[in-house]
């Protein structure tokens, strides 16, 4: 009972977070500005999510690949179906709750291929680990391929507003010294309360995901074919390049951007995923404040946003859906 409770509550919080975000942008528009967001779904060319669905496919398929690559260092060799299966079945149920696509399809490959839950559940660590590090180096590449848009972009979206609403002639100033206050008092704190916080429960367990979290890391290094692994790993991130390029071309005033907008909006984009869970109502809001960037009015990229997130979270219903109905019948005949 307790546990369903949470359940409810996890899920509860992350929909009413993703509504809150979808209120706060939407009670800024004007009614111009909602009709223009219904027009652009209304003329918007709706093949170009063809080849959206192709590489998404595509993507989904490396990745499957990569993580047969890392169960096979460990002397399993799934099938290349049923892994590719548990990934659509994870990221149908992430949809719901975090972590729950991590644990539901590694509990694919327990049931249908006897690989242990502990050990196939180090390896999803491992790749979540391994993104984060790539999401990283992308991240500052985007920072130092386009610093002085994005720069314009918070010293006017940022800067300026909360300079403006705290009367601060010094914000910067100001902001590096709360910053650094904030700091030593957390320092201060920790060695004050250092043998209470060494017994608490929440501070254990984020300390264990981290050990458990280098521990995964390290296993990289016992793959057979680390240069493929990268490989698949780049085709991936390529992939989701292309995705966020061809959604561009649903929408008249976005068919002639380029990959720099494309990269723009695929690595803050990502950030809405990581945020809220599924991207819900954050991800357009992003994708609008992003393309700002590039003279796009917010009302098209909030569309474009929507747009590209509907498409992805239905592909993840439909395609998690089957690949629950078809995975015991396809096993079933194999074996």
């Amino acid at each position: 009972m307790k546990k369903t409770i949470i359940t409810v509550l996890k899920l509860g919080f992350f929909l009413g977070l993703g509504i809150l975000f979808i209120w706060l942008f939407v009670r800024q528009l004007t009614p111009e500005q909602e009709h223009e967001i219904i027009v652009s779904f209304t003329k918007a060319n709706y093949w170009w999510l063809l080849p959206v669905f192709v590489v998404w496919f595509l993507s989904l398929l490396f990745r499957a690949i990569r993580w047969n690559m890392m169960l096979q260092s460990m002397e399993y060799f799934p099938k290349i179906y049923n892994t590719f299966m548990a990934v659509l079945i994870g990221y149908f149920a992430n949809l719901a709750l975090p972590r729950l696509g991590e644990v539901s399809r590694c509990s694919v490959l327990t049931k249908y291929e006897n690989i242990p839950f502990s050990k196939s559940f180090g390896t999803v660590i491992t790749e979540r680990v391994f993104d984060m590090l790539i999401f990283i180096v992308l991240f500052f590449i985007l920072l130092a391929s386009q610093f002085e848009g994005i720069h314009l972009y918070v010293e006017e979206k940022v800067y300026e507003p909360l300079s403006e609403k705290f009367n601060m002639e010094n914000f910067s100033f100001h902001f590096i010294f709360i910053v650094l206050g904030f700091f030593i008092i957390c320092v201060l704190l920790y060695f004050v309360l250092r043998k209470r916080l060494l017994k608490w429960k929440l501070y254990i367990k984020v300390r264990e995901q981290i050990r458990h979290l280098f521990s995964g890391l390290k296993s990289i290094f016992n793959l057979k074919s680390p240069w493929l692994f990268l490989l698949n790993t780049l085709l991936i991130w390529v992939c989701y390049l292309l995705m966020t390029w061809f959604c561009f071309y649903c929408f008249a005033d976005t068919n002639d951007l380029a990959f720099a907008p494309a990269f723009a909006v695929l690595i803050f984009g990502a950030i809405g995923f990581m945020v809220v869970q599924g991207g819900i109502g954050l991800y357009p809001v992003i994708v609008a404040e992003t393309l700002t960037l590039y003279g796009i009015v917010e009302t098209t990229g909030y569309a474009l946003g929507w747009l590209s997130w509907s498409a992805q979270t239905l592909m993840f219903i439909v395609l998690g859906i089957i690949s629950l109905v078809i995975l015991p019948i396809v096993n079933k005949k194999h074996k």
